[in-house]
């Protein structure tokens, strides 16, 4: 079945066939907490025949979010701690994030923001908190780029974008704009030339950081709408989240990897989950994470290796947690290659 609508009620859940009947009381207590919005062509690409299928395990909410596991935490990587102005964060000297809009169109069960993005959260900022905004960016001329987040930035109108983007105009020092969404999977057909035109009209050096999780994601209309952006000079990287149950095993991995590079898309960051409240069924272990990493060096091109991240709980920043293919020993090192063989380096002989 086909969706036609953007579901967002329990009711239309369950309507939809995307949760049985009878889990419907349990789904309600997860959607009086947490905000819940598939869209049409995410709804369209989930198998209600498979209950294990990774694009719902993604958007359709499951009781287990209420199990809040001891270690999770409202805001995981500390955005509040490192917020001067409201809208801002600005955790590493020379970028910041401005969250103009608190809405999405489609809400991951996952999502390490859950506690701040919904029709119930932060909402989009005010006139005056904007103006507050642009104005700590401007006075601070050691940022080198910002990046539009939230919320999902493209799903203000290309107006609204464009008058934020001729305001970053202004601003000599700031040379890099990204965005970081969803919508050209979730809601390609948002991807039009108005859009395209309002992500333009700084004249800054635009980039598109584009979040998905599984290679089924990237559908003809998806990889149509990256096409648009790339072809329009935008340079686009992805994003994605280490997910059980989604991507966790190396053949999905690598085949997500490969469909970015094919749209154009590169590779950029592989996150290890955050501690966001209610999402302990998504996490792998870091050795886990770590095992799937190493396995697709030497398996896939690498145009296709993304950085495995992990964002420090309490605000201290991303650190690579990939696999060490090198150690020192007392002679040199030791270095593994893509197969797990060690090597001395310099070499012996």
């Amino acid at each position: 079945m086909n969706a036609i609508r953007t579901v967002r009620t329990p009711a239309e859940l369950v309507e939809t066939g995307l949760v049985a009947p009878e889990k419907l009381s349990g789904i309600e207590a997860v959607a009086e907490r947490y905000a819940v919005s598939i869209s049409p062509a995410m709804a369209a690409l989930i198998d209600r025949s498979d209950p294990n299928d990774p694009i719902a395990r993604q958007f359709v909410p499951d009781a287990a979010e209420l199990t809040i596991a001891p270690e999770e935490r409202d805001d995981p990587i500390g955005d509040l701690a490192h917020s001067p102005v409201e809208g801002i964060v600005h955790r590493y000297p020379d970028r910041v994030l401005l969250k103009a809009v608190h809405v999405c169109p489609v809400y991951c069960r996952f999502c390490f923001r859950r506690e701040m993005v919904g029709p119930q959260g932060l909402g989009t900022l005010s006139p005056d908190s904007l103006d507050r905004a642009l104005a700590y960016i401007a006075d601070h001329p050691e940022i080198w780029e910002v990046i539009l987040t939230g919320g999902d930035p493209l799903v203000l109108s290309p107006r609204r974008l464009a008058e934020i983007m001729q305001r970053l105009a202004a601003i000599k020092h700031l040379k890099i704009v990204r965005f970081h969404t969803r919508v050209p999977v979730v809601e390609p057909e948002r991807i039009d030339e108005a859009l395209i035109t309002a992500l333009k009209a700084s004249g800054k050096t635009v980039y598109v950081a584009l979040h998905a999780n599984h290679p089924r994601e990237l559908t003809a209309e998806a990889r149509a709408a990256c096409a648009s952006l790339v072809d329009a000079g935008i340079v686009m990287i992805s994003q994605s989240v280490l997910l059980r149950g989604v991507n966790d095993d190396p053949d999905t991995l690598a085949a997500l990897m490969r469909a970015f590079v094919e749209t154009r898309v590169k590779p950029y960051y592989l996150h290890h989950p955050d501690l966001a409240p209610g999402t302990s069924h998504f996490r792998v272990t870091i050795e886990e994470g770590r095992a799937l990493v190493a396995g697709m060096r030497g398996r896939i091109s690498g145009l296709c290796q993304p950085a495995y991240i992990l964002d420090i709980p309490g605000g201290y920043g991303k650190a690579v947690i990939g696999p060490d293919a090198i150690r020192e020993t007392g002679s040199g090192y030791t270095v593994s290659d893509f197969k797990g063989d060690e090597h001395a380096y310099p070499p012996s002989e």
